[in-house]
């Protein structure tokens, strides 16, 4: 259904029309198209622009007369503008002159016939009755009123919609998860390039670290792998390092000499008895002696001359030999704690390393610690044995060989030397492997995310969705081939019962039965480009037909084609431009009652849009009413509304039709309206200038009707005037004057190209509502019929 125009620019007579802004109904909201529309607007107001449009909308096409047309027509479910007139899917058929000029071509053309169209044969009961099966098993097609196959049609298509939707939000549920994982500037992949390695992230790269993580050849990572790459990630690169050499193990070096200095002997001759007895009191005599010698005369103990002899005897008892001995075991304890300092140097730098090697350096570092340390210990036992030689001197000890090598510090130190190698290689292929690192990150994080947002079971469920919508889409086109096989099998039947010599039988019918016209004729002519339809009169080719006879014979043909094989059955929507043209009124009753008879009261139409600029075929389509049955199987008014187009100066609009012309259809009532309000404006503005611009005409009319009927015998003279103002000259010359001069210049141009003298004209309008007021029934019933108050009208004095 067609529920508005909305809007129309730049088509013929309507420039920038808005259907909202103009279209109200009494409550100030927009009012829209019902199931009858009749619509009525004077000549060259706009009605056949209208029709335009929508004919437009049935061909496919438009004027290339029109310089940028633009429009918009809102139907119940979309809208269609001049780029998409095809769109709609409706059927629609429209009655104007381009109508008559593409059919009827005769009219101009007299030699040309009439195009011709078929309706459904006679004597065609079997195929008729195959068709009628046919349709009723293809049901009604309706929207909201389907039954039949279209019925289960739209339960499928609502199936496989509803199934469509689920797995359409499964999929996009699960794509944004995937999405906002892959791109989100807060949690993305994408954006932590300095954890997971690629700046230009993205969904495609997602779906094929899926792929990866849930094929059998991954290994998820353990923690102790995790943190080594994450390690790994962050590392810079590393400057060059140098390490110690290891120190020569002297051990062996050490023992040898240990043994020799500890097992010396020492000569006993010219020694003090003893002292060679006791150890302490013979060191404790040489510490003694090196204070004394050279310094002191006198003992500093007991103050006892030292003799000359006795300073010989104690040199004798600390020769020479006992020197050396005891210099050589200083200097091999000295050499033997330099060892141990040199070997506590060694050390292993963990800081210098990448995060990678510092695990096999912890076992390094304790190797190392452990094997200096029995190094220390055994060292420490030679340099306690030195030392007890040196504590007596004189007396030679068995020595104690510790048998223990230390040559594993060699291999410790080795190893060292090799993951320093290592590290230096690592520092040329860095980047290469932060690159391996961060890709298990990321295939670690990837597959932590599928168990979170239990991906396979989503991906499942979707494959489950997708079978359904699969299975849906396969019943709906199953069941629109169905449609299609059997509605192309009814074009194919109804093909066999075509039949243009019915067409013509059809508008026969209609000029017979409806306008009792027995002497013009349709009859089908053939020739080599098929069947055409010729005018007949008096068995002859008619020719120079009449304005009324052009226009009887259109109509009858587009009514009949409405039961073409094409339209027939399809309730189109169907829109008739003004068919009223110089008939006469017996005419005009007829046209009306073909209308109501054959397309209201038969229910052939989905919508019925009727113009006119005739009161009287107005008059008769205030009659046009009807009801059907509803989805419930229940009577039901078809909804109808009244449009009035309206023209000023070149541009028209369309609006709700006034009260008084709908329901009061008459010129009478209308002439009288512009009169009052004439009489009744306070103030002029653009709203209510065209009052005082057609105020001559409309006076003029509105005396010619009323004068006639109350005086037959003259109409409207000079002398009805001074009788209808009770023989008071000057409103009458007052009047007159305004009728002619202000309806048809009279001679006097200059007029034309002045301002309307508004002070008279109301003038004049206020006498003539004073002198109608005075028979205060047909006053005040007049008033009414225009929708104007008479709430306040007691007497004629007081309009």
């Amino acid at each position: 259904m067609i529920k508005k125009i909305k809007s129309i620019g730049n088509l013929a007579v309507f420039k920038g029309f808005e259907w909202d802004s103009n279209v109200r109904n009494n409550g100030g909201a927009a009012d829209t198209f019902k199931d009858i529309n009749i619509i009525y607007g004077r000549n060259y107001s706009g009605k056949t622009s209208l029709s335009r449009i929508i004919r437009a909308l049935e061909m496919g096409r438009i004027s290339d007369k029109y310089n940028n047309p633009e429009f918009c027509v809102k139907f119940s479910d979309k809208e269609v503008t001049q780029n998409n007139l095809t769109s709609h899917g409706k059927k629609i058929r429209v009655f104007n002159e381009d109508f008559i000029k593409e059919n009827l071509k005769f009219i101009v053309h007299q030699d040309d016939g009439i195009q011709s169209f078929a309706i459904l044969g006679e004597n065609n009961n079997i195929v008729e009755t195959e068709i009628q099966t046919i349709e009723d098993e293809l049901g009604k097609k309706e929207q909201g009123q389907e039954t039949g196959l279209y019925a289960k049609r739209v339960q499928v298509i609502s199936s496989y919609d509803d199934a469509k939707i689920v797995w359409d939000n499964a999929k996009r549920a699960l794509d944004k998860q995937l999405s906002d994982k892959a791109t989100d500037r807060k949690n993305g992949i994408k954006y932590q390039s300095e954890r997971f390695g690629d700046q230009n992230y993205n969904v495609q790269k997602l779906s094929n670290d899926i792929r990866e993580v849930l094929s059998e050849s991954y290994k998820e990572l353990s923690l102790e792998e995790i943190e080594q790459f994450r390690k790994l990630s962050l590392e810079k690169a590393l400057d060059e390092f140098s390490i110690i050499e290891l120190p020569k193990i002297r051990l062996s070096n050490f023992v040898e000499k240990t043994e020799k200095l500890v097992a010396k002997k020492i000569s006993s001759s010219n020694k003090i008895e003893e002292l060679v007895k006791n150890a302490i009191l013979n060191r404790w005599v040489n510490e003694g002696r090196s204070y004394h010698k050279d310094k002191l005369s006198n003992c500093a103990f007991c103050g006892t001359l030292i003799s000359e002899e006795r300073w010989k005897e104690l040199d004798r008892h600390f020769d020479k030999e006992s020197k050396i001995l005891e210099d050589d075991i200083d200097s091999l304890i000295v050499d033997i704690e330099s060892e141990k300092k040199s070997f506590s140097l060694l050390k292993v730098d963990k800081s210098k390393f990448y995060s990678k090697f510092h695990k096999t350096l912890d076992i390094i570092q304790t190797d190392l610690e452990e094997i200096i340390g029995k190094y220390d210990l055994i060292l420490d036992s030679l340099i306690d044995q030195l030392k007890e030689r040196k504590a007596n001197i004189l007396t030679e000890k068995d020595f104690i060989n510790p048998n223990k090598d230390v040559e594993d510090l060699k291999v410790i130190w080795t190893s060292y030397l090799n993951i320093k190698k290592e590290s230096t290689e690592f520092s040329k292929q860095l980047l290469n492997e932060q690159k391996h690192a961060k890709d298990k990150l990321r295939l670690n994080e990837i597959s932590n995310f599928l168990e979170i947002i239990k991906y396979q079971d989503q991906v499942a469920n979707i494959k489950a969705l997708s079978i359904k919508v699969v299975e849906n889409e396969n019943k709906k086109i199953s069941i629109d081939e169905i449609i299609s096989q059997k509605e192309q099998l009814i074009k194919t039947k109804k093909a066999e019962l075509r039949d243009e010599e019915k067409g013509a039988d059809k508008v026969n019918e209609l000029l017979k039965n409806f306008f009792g016209h027995h002497y013009l004729s349709l009859q089908p002519i053939t020739n080599k480009s098929g069947v055409r339809f010729e005018v007949i009169r008096d068995d002859k080719k008619a020719y120079h037909l009449s304005e009324g006879e052009c226009s009887l014979l259109a109509f009858c043909y587009f009514m009949a084609k409405l039961e073409d094989i094409d339209t027939k059955g399809s309730k189109p929507i169907i829109w008739i431009d003004d068919p009223i043209s110089s008939l006469d009124s017996n005419h005009i009753f007829f046209i009306y009652s073909l209308i109501n008879e054959k397309i209201v009261n038969n229910h052939i139409f989905g919508q019925l849009f009727i113009s006119t600029h005739n009161l009287d075929f107005l008059k008769y389509l205030r009659k046009v009413d009807g009801k059907f049955l509803n989805a419930s199987g229940k009577h039901q008014n078809y909804q109808k509304e009244y449009f009035l187009i309206s023209r000023v100066n070149d541009t028209s609009k369309i609006s709700i039709m006034p009260k008084y012309l709908k329901e009061y259809v008459t010129e009478f009532n209308y002439l009288f309206h512009q009169i009052y309000k004439c009489s009744v404006i306070e103030v002029i503005d653009d709203s209510n200038y065209i009052t005082f611009y057609n105020f001559g005409n409309n006076a003029r009319k509105f005396f010619e009707i009323y004068l006639y009927y109350k005086y037959p015998d003259k109409g409207m003279t000079e002398e009805t005037l001074n009788l209808f103002f009770d023989g008071d000259n000057i409103p009458a010359l007052l009047t007159d004057r305004i009728n002619n001069e202000y309806s048809h210049l009279c001679g006097v141009f200059e007029r034309g190209s002045s301002p309307v003298e508004v002070p008279e004209m109301q003038i004049a309008a206020k006498r003539i509502i004073t002198k109608l007021s005075a028979d205060r029934e047909q006053f005040i019933g007049l008033l009414k019929s225009v929708g104007e108050d008479t709430s306040n009208i007691s007497s004629a004095s007081e309009v």
